[in-house]
């Protein structure tokens, strides 16, 4: 399944480690599990949930091989281990396939991660055009039909109740059930993406599209958490309705329920993110900034605040003899200083140095403002005018606020 409302594609499925090489393994982003390899540049982690599915799809394939193939003995489960692997090393060429063409638009990609019900790419930028929203999406599931034919054209030629059968019969169906899943016209999934591209390309609005999607994305999963269960229970899909147990139905609606509840998480997920982006414009760093009075650093806090009141200023500006700005007085420390010391306390003692990554342009708005502030983490930031001038000071609390209200307003 492919999420990507907030730059996450994830792919639903049984998930499994791709195939990494070079360094050991090791643990290095929060979050992300192991490191396993960085193909072209973009890291790809495997979750500690992983291992749980690749249990259970050990056991529950290592149990169907032993239909199949009794011989085996409890070799079956080896086999089944490896097939868990294959598969999503296949979903791992999926996440791949979004990975390459987010490059190709020059969309920054943060990492892959391969997790419990597959696969997450982080596409950090949304697709400028409908038409590359429609690719974007589209080379996932094209590149699983792919593989379904690349597996099915050795299985023409090999014995049929023996090992490598099994194995590739097993790969090919997986692979198309995956493509076929993920074409489903619905958020978070491919074709939902697929769809919105075409919704926005009729309306000419992207928020149109994602509405569109996200509301058929929650239909699908109503659909799945009630369908999937009386279809199995039917026979519909290739079982024999008579030996259903207990247990089966239990684990079918279960199923259902896991995926239901992904789907739908996920195409909430994406209309908020849409409202997001269309209310993040209005961030602009000229209309968020303090204003702010310079003060040089031997100056008693007491009289940078009485010259701050006088001209109705928020903030303090460190500079030194020739004006030059050198450190911003931090608002949580002035608030900790008691009123009866700060004729006592210099300003410089309460200052942050500034760096270039503190300095933010005036004109800077929507996601090139947050983009900005996140690479320099900081309480506060000196804004400035094209021509160096200090226009005043951009603190992150008041970000925050506005971030929150835009998106308390209702989308447009």
């Amino acid at each position: 399944m492919d999420e990507s409302g907030d730059g996450r594609r994830p792919q639903p499925g049984p998930a499994g480690p791709g195939p990494g090489k070079g360094a050991p393994p090791r643990r290095d982003e929060p979050g992300g599990g192991i490191l396993m390899g960085r193909p072209f540049g973009v890291p790809v982690y495997v979750a500690p949930s992983w291992f749980l599915v690749a249990a259970l799809i050990t056991w529950v394939f290592g149990g169907q091989l032993d239909r199949v193939l009794p011989d085996l003995g409890a070799a079956r489960y080896l086999v089944a281990l490896f097939f868990a692997i294959a598969f999503y090393a296949s979903v791992l060429v999926h996440e791949l396939a979004h990975t390459i063409a987010a490059l190709r638009y020059k969309l920054p990609v943060r990492r892959i991660q391969l997790q419990f019900f597959g696969g997450v790419s982080e596409i950090e930028k949304e697709s400028e055009t409908p038409g590359r929203e429609f690719v974007l999406a589209f080379v996932g599931p094209l590149l699983s039909l792919v593989l379904g034919g690349l597996f099915y054209v050795p299985l023409r030629f090999v014995e049929r109740g023996t090992v490598p059968a099994v194995l590739l019969g097993g790969l090919m169906i997986s692979n198309l059930i995956v493509a076929a899943f993920n074409l489903l016209p619905g958020l978070p999934l491919d074709g939902g993406r697929m769809l919105r591209a075409v919704v926005w390309k009729i309306t000419g609005k992207p928020m149109s599209g994602t509405v569109a999607a996200a509301w058929v994305g929650r239909a699908l999963a109503v659909v799945t958490l009630i369908g999937l269960p009386l279809l199995t229970r039917s026979g519909s899909l290739g079982n024999d309705a008579d030996e259903i147990s207990g247990m089966d139905t239990v684990t079918d609606a279960l199923l259902a329920a896991i995926l239901a509840a992904i789907i739908w998480t996920g195409a909430g997920n994406s209309l908020r993110m849409a409202r997001l982006r269309e209310h993040l414009p209005g961030l602009r760093a000229r209309s968020l900034t303090r204003r702010a009075v310079p003060v040089e650093a031997a100056t008693p806090l007491s009289e940078a605040l009485r010259r701050a009141n006088e001209a109705g200023a928020r903030a303090l500006v460190v500079v030194d003899g020739t004006g030059e700005p050198k450190a911003l007085v931090r608002e949580t420390a002035i608030v900790a200083v008691p009123e009866h010391r700060r004729p006592w306390v210099a300003v410089s003692g309460l200052a942050q140095d500034l760096t270039d990554g503190m300095k933010v342009p005036a004109e800077l708005a929507g996601e090139a403002l947050l983009d900005r502030l996140k690479a320099t983490p900081a309480t506060e930031y000196l804004v400035v005018e094209e021509t160096g001038e200090i226009y005043g000071v951009l603190s992150t609390a008041d970000v925050e606020r506005a971030f929150v209200a835009a998106m308390a307003r209702p989308a447009a």
